[in-house]
């Protein structure tokens, strides 16, 4: 999504970055919320919004870092901490619907740090 050239003078870089989750963590959210089960690239398309141009390079990084698995044409969550992974993502979820969203602004806003809060 552009923003306005205004925007883009005034606001540091650390500061701008891309709204909204990446395709990654769309699709390990996805995986994440049915554990217990496998699904085909179109499958995953379909659950995440990635588009099917994008999904098998993302599922291949996402191999890569032994974060999900595949056999034949279903993928899964990978093993060992992706179960941690799972059960972190269902309770950020959980937390986020009861209390809202974290917003980074605001934390940096209230951020102190040692012997500068006046």
């Amino acid at each position: 999504m552009p923003i306005d050239i205004d925007t883009f003078e005034s606001t540091s870089g650390d500061r701008l970055h891309e709204s909204g989750p990446t395709n990654a963590e769309r699709v390990m959210r996805f995986l994440a919320s049915h554990p217990d089960q496998a699904f085909t690239q179109s499958e995953i398309c379909e659950g995440t919004g990635v588009k099917k141009g994008s999904i098998s390079v993302v599922l291949s990084r996402l191999e890569d870092r032994d974060l999900v698995r595949h056999k034949g044409n279903y993928w899964a969550l990978g093993e060992d901490d992706i179960a941690s992974y799972a059960g972190f993502a269902e309770s950020t979820r959980t937390a986020n619907e009861r209390f809202g969203e974290e917003d980074m602004d605001e934390w940096l806003e209230h951020a102190v740090v040692d012997g500068v809060d006046g």
